[in-house]
């Protein structure tokens, strides 16, 4: 089905969406919506196949009109959002060289060596999840099976709770309430009804790959008794040269001293530590969250964007606040700093070709297939359906050694 279909009123697309939103609302309770939060009516609209959403509100910064509401600072443009304060935005941070490499480290070297989404329910192949399936794409006979863990395993899966799913609200942490612990929840058990899966069906279900300090997603807390993970220069190059790259003096012009973060520090003291790499597919979401289980509350988040366009929602420290959407596409930046670090943010994957709006009707993802280079051809491929987003943040002050001592915490 193309998305332009949907828009079209007389197509087959458009009557069989329409006639599956009216089926799933039939039962749905009238006043619904009216519990919404803001926030919350934003996901719904953006996130909807059916009717297709109106864009014209979302900021677009590849054809950005200088007397909108963004203040660029530089140029390249670094863009500034004077209603979200710390929210920093460089489109086209990286450039194509860059976008390939970072995607290549994603999915072959990350993917490989940190633990992902899928380590809990499946044995690994030793060579690596890509690996394995460029191997099974190059020869069928080669399609790797891999087995469900917990067909190998004696013991049998605890019975969880069937209840329903609690938001979870954590506290922010701070340096005398982290602890080498284990966070409270255990892990989940690995999945008793899986099957056997091919390597090349298995890569659609990859959804995150740790990065640093292992991030327990149960409780929303670092588990630090696992250690860190050591993070690949390249992406701590590209996040450190983002931030050094910003004026972080006129970021914060119109801020109080009490209202400042430290940002004079930050283009020497800035050390990435822990992070995450998503992989989204068509129709993913990120719903609204605030990140606050690092102790550094307030330096840089770094996110990067390959692949799909998506729409970045981004509000203030309540659902209750409407979320401005901001498009972002493959190669842009967008830094969360100081006060910005709590506010409530998400994303919604949307392909371009369904958008209303004329202006990004030339595509999604820029890193085509390249006569010139067959390896990246199923990187390429992956890339058409798929947005990669590297998300980095800092926990830790730079030279802290939070465990030098069992139960400790010092500077080194």
């Amino acid at each position: 089905m193309s998305f332009l279909d949907l828009h079209d009123h007389k197509s087959t697309a458009f009557k069989k969406a329409k006639k599956q939103h009216f089926n799933s609302i039939k039962a749905r309770d009238s006043n619904v919506e009216a519990d919404w939060t803001p926030f919350r009516a934003a996901e719904k609209k953006y996130k909807a196949k059916f009717p297709p959403p109106n864009l014209d509100a979302v900021l677009d910064l590849a054809l950005l009109d200088p007397t909108g509401p963004l203040k660029s600072l530089k140029n390249p443009p670094v863009y500034i959002l004077p209603a979200i304060p710390g929210l920093v935005v460089l489109p086209r941070f990286l450039d194509e060289t860059k976008q390939k490499e970072v995607s290549v480290w994603a999915l072959e070297y990350q993917v490989k060596l940190n633990e992902t989404n899928l380590h809990t329910h499946y044995i690994m192949p030793e060579s690596g999840l890509w690996q394995a399936y460029l191997q099974g794409l190059q020869d069928p006979a080669k399609d790797v099976v891999v087995c469900p863990r917990a067909s190998s395993s004696p013991v049998s899966p605890p019975v969880l709770d069937s209840g329903p799913r609690q938001l979870i609200n954590n506290e922010p942490a701070s340096v005398s309430s982290i602890s080498l612990e284990s966070p409270p929840k255990p892990p989940a058990a690995p999945s008793p009804t899986l099957q056997p899966t091919p390597v090349t069906s298995l890569i659609k279900k990859l959804r995150w790959a740790n990065i640093g300090w292992f991030y327990h997603w149960g409780t929303k807390q670092y588990d630090f008794a696992r250690g860190k993970a050591p993070i690949h220069h390249l992406i701590r190059d590209v996040c450190q040269r983002a931030v050094a790259d910003v004026n972080w003096g006129e970021v914060y012009s119109n801020s109080s001293e009490d209202e400042s973060p430290k940002w004079d520090e930050w283009k020497t003291e800035y050390e990435p530590d822990a992070g995450i790499v998503n992989f989204y597919h068509t129709k993913d979401t990120l719903m609204a969250h605030v990140d606050r289980s690092e102790v550094c509350e307030t330096e840089p988040l770094v996110s990067i964007s390959l692949g799909q366009a998506a729409i970045f929602l981004i509000g203030d420290n309540s659902r209750d606040t409407e979320p401005i959407p901001i498009l972002l596409r493959s190669g842009d930046v967008v830094i969360m700093s100081g006060p910005c670090r709590r506010a409530y943010h998400g994303k919604c994957l949307s392909p371009l070709p369904c958008l209303r709006v004329p202006r990004i009707l030339d595509g999604t993802c820029p890193l085509q297939p390249d006569n010139n280079d067959s390896g990246w051809t199923p990187y390429a491929e992956y890339l058409a359906s798929t947005r990669i987003n590297v998300n980095v943040r800092q926990v830790f002050p730079k030279g802290f050694r939070p465990f030098s001592q069992q139960g400790d915490i010092s500077a080194q």
